[in-house]
């Protein structure tokens, strides 16, 4: 059996503008096997964020593990270095301040006995001069966050 077209019961885009250029969300269709998924279009740069939590909370810890990945990789914005390391190698420093500035808003908004290890990514597909990726990548983690699992989203009448 061939499967040729699937349906996405879920999808829903939300578009608008925001300082002159489109602002766009779409969740619903990529990354299904995350809590949330949200592919954020801002002018023309593009950032996937994925936002994923454990089943369970994890024993003895005291405090809320919370990880934001920002990924920037060169070949978004068209260049792509000469070494491995460079092109696939640790964050830079601009990425993981990127991280840093996601984090640290988004932790109040959890509840504050939360124990479960939750990680927000954010992949940066594409990149426009004129549109920050990180501001992008902000707005997305806010979007993926609120996003109810799909297990407990109320029924599409």
């Amino acid at each position: 059996m061939i499967i040729t077209h699937k349906e996405f019961p879920n999808y829903r885009k939300f578009e608008m503008m925001y300082e002159g250029r489109p602002l766009s969300m779409e969740v619903g269709k990529m990354a299904e096997l995350c809590n949330a998924a949200v592919l954020v279009r801002y002018g023309e740069t593009t950032v996937l964020v994925t936002c994923t939590a454990s089943a369970r909370p994890k024993d003895g810890i005291d405090y809320f593990p919370l990880a934001v990945d920002f990924n920037e990789k060169l070949y978004a914005v068209g260049r792509i270095p000469g070494s491995f390391m460079r092109r696939e190698g640790k964050p830079s420093l601009p990425a993981v301040l990127a991280s840093r500035l996601i984090d640290r808003p988004m932790r109040p908004l959890f509840p504050t006995d939360l124990r479960n290890d939750v990680v927000i990514a954010c992949e940066v597909m594409s990149v426009d001069r004129d549109c920050s990726p990180e501001i992008t990548a902000m707005i997305g983690a806010s979007a993926a966050s609120s996003t109810p699992p799909p297990s407990r989203r109320r029924p599409i009448a």
